[in-house]
């Protein structure tokens, strides 16, 4: 695992955003692998794809796995595992001793760089990851195909989307904040009109894409990787899957 050192950054939430003070954590270098969430549905059978409880995944999970314990001729053993849910990947990182990032941490994480820890404001930024969004079959490549950011973290642009804990916890205006209806609030991307940086359109494009899913939804480009707190680095993993460490 890298070591993030956290700061202050300001997120693109929406018209009332203020700067969001993130902790310093530890994140996986590498999205989990096809091998690594093969391994855990044999020690953990409940999430097979044949006995995975359709609240939990829906239709799509692990849909291009020739079955549960096979991945077949078309899936790359050590490109990152796809079609998963949230309820998944929050249950494999917790088998592990660890958890889902972060929002924050995750935005905080890739706004690197190879030489700089923040480098939004750099020309072509967002020019690289865009021209990622319009890749095809990224999903399929292995893990490490991307650079390595200031962090010593690979692939948090170029190969997949990647779930985040509270995933579905932003884009909301001020208004629907007051509302009541909180389920709509967590689907809805309609509020991203108040982010505080429209040209920032890579930014947008994720943050939108995290309101448009729900937690048993499984889709073919989302990915995950783990993290942990900082004073949890030390203590011993449930799991040891080598290839995220």
């Amino acid at each position: 695992m890298a070591k993030v050192k956290g700061g202050v950054y300001t997120p693109l939430y929406g018209a009332d955003s203020i700067a969001v003070r993130v902790s310093d954590f530890y994140m996986d270098l590498y999205p989990v692998t096809n091998s690594d969430y093969l391994v855990f549905v044999e020690e953990h059978p409940q999430w097979k794809k044949s006995k995975v409880k359709k609240l939990f995944a829906d239709g799509n999970y692990l849909r291009k796995w020739e079955s549960d314990s096979n991945l077949g001729d078309n899936v790359v053993p050590n490109a990152p595992v796809t079609n998963v849910s949230w309820f998944a990947a929050k249950s494999y990182c917790e088998c592990q001793g660890k958890r889902l990032p972060t929002m924050d941490e995750w935005e905080f994480a890739a706004m690197a760089d190879e030489t700089t820890a923040d480098a939004r404001s750099k020309k072509g930024y967002n020019q690289y990851i865009l021209g990622w969004y319009e890749a095809p079959h990224t999903y399929k490549k292995p893990i490490g195909s991307t650079f390595k950011n200031y962090w010593g973290i690979y692939d948090l642009h170029g190969l997949v989307w990647e779930w985040t804990s509270d995933f579905n916890s932003v884009l909301l205006s001020g208004e629907s904040r007051k509302g009541n209806d909180e389920d709509a609030n967590l689907f809805c991307g309609a509020a991203a009109i108040g982010a505080t940086d429209l040209m920032n359109y890579a930014a947008f494009m994720r943050y939108a894409f995290r309101a448009s899913i729900q937690a048993n939804y499984t889709v073919q480009n989302l990915g995950f990787r783990c993290a942990r707190d900082r004073k949890n680095k030390d203590s011993a993993p449930k799991l040891s899957l080598n290839s995220t460490k």
